[in-house]
């Protein structure tokens, strides 16, 4: 007897292409009764909708998915053949989102902005994920989140509320993100500031009063701050507004998974369009922010001034990772409004139009409190 659980394997259709990497397009037929299998969010399990078979996920060993890429070298384009992959994805007429249908799906509706799309043989070669954050809610739990963050949002239109109690269906996308480690060692000029006080006499109303006053001695300093900097996550698509995607964070990054094309299986991912150099300049503004409170940290005092930080950077490293959302799009008077909901968390985020009759009603309603509250006051 063989102790291998019973997966499905997946069905891999490898055609030759331009690049000397093949296409990489995964399936995963039920053995019961050969429809696709999906990732059953919070669980390991492959899970079949027709029939309702599982077959457990054998995951890949842990350290796959924390191993890091070295920047330089993916920066002369020398990354490894097994780290690179080519995906067939389908751009979005409308956004440019290029996303990564199921595999048999050949037409859909653009998670971010809710475009019909058809998919098509368009052929993405891009550096393949390191780690997956699986889907740990389901769409169900996805929905009741949007459904409780509608209902809170004031002046919100009552279509909105409709859309919500329609429950029409939220998309499960994987959206790609870098994250960057990096060594640093800072060297400053500045100046640091310590108050103190002097007492002094003055006359205020005829009156001789004794104040104390606060002044502050600067005197000039220099020093040298280091930092390791862990997995600095930056998102590699403008599709998603970053306002929203930080927003969604923590993310919980220790429990990354090694990527396996299971974890894909019936979800969307789209591949990264803000490449490795531009995510690392991004990811360096962070680093710098972060290195410039280490060096008021290190004049101390009541207030600093720095003058100069010059920074050395070594040993940078990084890592492609797919981090799961539910979205959904909503269309309001020609404009697109788009809701995310942190698939590990609950967590929403998203635009949200205004209905301008709720907001001059609400005012309308003000200004007549208001006139009932001075009429009161001035008969009393």
């Amino acid at each position: 007897m063989s102790d291998i659980p019973d997966v499905p394997r997946p069905d891999r259709a490898r055609p030759e292409t331009p690049s000397a990497t093949p296409v990489e397009e995964h399936r995963f037929p039920c053995p019961t009764c050969g429809s696709d299998m999906r990732y059953a969010p919070g669980t390991a399990t492959l899970h079949c909708p027709q029939c309702g078979h599982d077959a457990p996920i054998v995951p890949a060993p842990r350290s796959a998915a924390t191993e890091e890429l070295d920047f330089d070298s993916a920066r002369r384009g020398t990354v490894p053949e097994a780290h690179a992959e080519v995906t067939r994805v389908t751009p979005c007429p409308s956004c440019g989102a290029q996303v990564d249908f199921p595999a048999g799906e050949h037409a859909a509706r653009c998670p971010y902005c809710d475009t019909a799309v058809v998919a098509d043989t368009g052929l993405s070669r891009h550096i393949k994920p390191r780690g997956v954050l699986p889907f740990a809610i389901d769409e169900g739990a996805a929905r009741q989140a949007m459904r409780d963050w509608l209902g809170s949002l004031w002046f919100a239109p009552n279509g909105l509320r409709d859309y919500a109690r329609k429950g029409r269906q939220l998309n499960g996308l994987y959206v790609p993100f870098w994250t960057f480690d990096a060594q640093t060692r800072s060297a400053y000029t500045g100046e640091r500031g310590d108050d103190y006080y002097v007492t002094r006499t003055i006359t205020r109303d005829g009156k001789r009063q004794t104040v104390q006053e606060r002044r502050t001695r600067w005197r000039n300093v220099r020093g040298r701050v280091q930092r390791f900097f862990d997995d600095v996550l930056i998102l590699a698509t403008p599709s998603l507004p970053k306002a929203h995607t930080d927003a969604l964070a923590p993310w919980d990054l220790s429990e990354l998974a090694a990527y396996r094309p299971e974890y894909l299986a019936g979800f969307m991912a789209e591949s990264y369009r803000i490449e490795l150099e531009e995510g690392f300049a991004e990811a360096r503004a962070v680093m710098d922010r972060t290195i410039a409170q280490d060096v008021r940290r290190d004049i101390g005092g009541d207030h600093q001034r720095i003058a100069s930080v010059q920074t050395q950077v070594s040993d940078v490293t990084f890592k492609h990772v797919l981090l799961p959302v539910w979205t959904a799009a909503y269309r309001y008077k020609g404009r697109s409004f788009q809701f995310v909901v942190n698939a590990r968390t609950g967590k929403v985020q998203g635009e949200r139009p205004y209905s301008k009759w709720k907001i001059a009603l609400a005012v309308i309603a003000a200004l007549i409190v208001a006139g009932i509250a001075a009429l009161v006051y001035g008969q009393t």
